[in-house]
């Protein structure tokens, strides 16, 4: 095999020694039993996937038995050592969140020549709120220039068991298997439009209904990560303990239940589920009179901030420095040495990383913001495409980054 392939002999035994070592954690931590697919056939493929849990990767390998090139952000490409190590173990396509990587199509339709399977989550994002949430339309060009069987491989029940805001796995059943399959024969027939809106039926899941019981005695910790938003007060802050999340504004409290539903202790709360406080949480970001935050921020924060050279590794710049969110901006020591303002104007992206830490892309730099546990960098995210929308439309856009 030519030393220039990206396929090499070893993955598949990598793969292998992975899953069993790993294979069983997995089945146990989420009391799931990912479905197996046969590939008897040895064909490569693309696998689409929703994205619920942070071990969704091993979902997907533990139903497959061939090795798979996944689609990873450049997060875990730049750690040094422990990033060349899952380099020359698996091989994965790396790609800069919230960005067109052309480099990261290219390595794709690479694999994809030289007969190998990739994996993606369409969504870019795993879900704060309990749904597939926004997949770029982006995926079904590469669909097309990659030509294989696409899989639309769904995780259910991933929310309910470790919501993304949360570090808990929670008791209760998930399921993971392929859905569909749509043939290279099959999206040749089809517009763009049809096969995009295939795609989205097959991943779609909404997990803000009944769909069992998930226990733990910590259920609503660290719901203030996605939350900022307090139907009462507005822009507000909340702290959580155990399963109770309260508002540092009024010092009205939610209890987030095992059956996944919100309730108010004393008093009637309007949203039943998660995501249903999420989306009412977008609603008032995009009808907010943001003028009054130019002068003044939104939030401010303390956090750690790093440079990162993607791909490879990650400077200290600041460690428990001030972070301010303007309806325009986001400072760094503010009024301190060395302070540092980021006009979103000069801005090409802003992504969540994991659970709470914050990418700003700039045309020189690329900052890492990570505060502490109880960081909230999703209303980073939300002003940041708020501020774009309205610049760049006139109006408060649908889409606000997550």
């Amino acid at each position: 095999m030519s030393k220039k392939s990206w396929i090499k002999p070893h993955h598949k035994t990598v793969r292998n020694i992975a899953n069993v070592l790993f294979g069983p954690i997995v089945k146990l931590k989420y009391n799931v039993r990912p479905e197996k697919f046969d590939v008897s056939g040895k064909k490569a493929y693309l696998i689409l996937y929703n994205h619920q849990t942070p071990f969704d990767q091993f979902f997907v390998g533990i139903s497959f038995d061939l090795p798979i090139y996944y689609v990873a952000t450049e997060d875990i490409f730049s750690n040094g050592l422990v990033s060349d190590l899952i380099r020359g173990l698996v091989a994965p396509i790396p790609i800069a969140k919230g960005t067109n990587d052309a480099g990261s199509i290219l390595k794709c339709i690479r694999v994809a020549r030289e007969g190998g399977t990739l994996a993606i989550a369409p969504e870019g994002n795993r879900t704060y709120s309990g749904r597939t949430e926004h997949i770029s339309e982006s995926v079904i060009p590469l669909a097309r220039k990659l030509g294989l069987p696409v899989l639309l491989y769904r995780i259910e029940g991933g929310y309910g068991k470790n919501p993304r805001w949360s570090d808990k796995v929670r008791g209760g059943k998930m399921r993971a298997y392929v859905h569909s399959v749509i043939t290279p024969e099959e999206y040749r027939e089809m517009t763009d439009e049809e096969f995009f809106s295939a795609v989205k039926e097959g991943l779609y899941v909404d997990e803000n209904r009944d769909t069992g019981v998930y226990r733990s005695n910590r259920r609503a910790e660290y719901l203030e990560r996605a939350i900022y938003y307090c139907p009462f007060c507005g822009l507000s802050e909340f702290e959580s303990k155990r399963n109770k999340a309260v508002c540092k504004k009024c010092g009205r409290a939610v209890e987030y239940g095992a059956d996944k539903k919100l309730r108010g202790v004393g008093f009637d709360f309007p949203y039943g589920y998660f995501g249903e406080w999420y989306d009412a949480q977008n609603e008032f970001v995009r009808s907010l009179n943001t003028d009054g935050y130019l002068a003044s921020p939104l939030y401010r924060d303390k956090a750690d901030v790093y440079e990162v050279e993607l791909f490879k590794r990650k400077k200290p710049l600041y460690r428990s420095a001030g972070i301010a969110l303007y309806a325009d901006r986001i400072t760094v020591n503010e009024g301190g040495d060395d302070p540092v303002a980021i006009p979103f104007d000069s801005v090409s992206a802003v992504t969540v990383l994991g659970r709470n830490k914050l990418n700003v892309y700039t045309e020189k730099t690329v900052y890492q913001i990570r505060g502490g546990k109880r960081f909230n960098a999703v209303k980073y995210i939300n002003f940041y495409y708020l501020h774009n929308n309205r610049k760049k439309d006139g109006n408060d856009g649908e889409f606000l980054g997550l």
